[in-house]
């Protein structure tokens, strides 16, 4: 199991962009982190998720 943002998620194995492509995530407006660490938007396709991961998806949103 992968927790992403506090929800247990059963995706050990799967890679991260993929996940954020089938969540529908706007890579350009995000930041994440993966076991307290950033992660780099060049490092999405290259990553693999694990079991017992904590991954942080923060999404920016424009207004005023």
């Amino acid at each position: 199991m992968v927790t992403v943002n506090g929800k247990q998620l059963d995706i050990a194995g799967k890679n991260f962009g993929e996940y954020l492509s089938e969540c529908d995530y706007d890579r350009n407006r995000i930041a994440t982190e993966l076991n307290g660490n950033i992660l780099t938007k060049s490092e999405y396709d290259n990553t693999i998720l694990k079991d017992n991961d904590k991954v942080e998806i923060v999404s920016f949103v424009g207004g005023g």
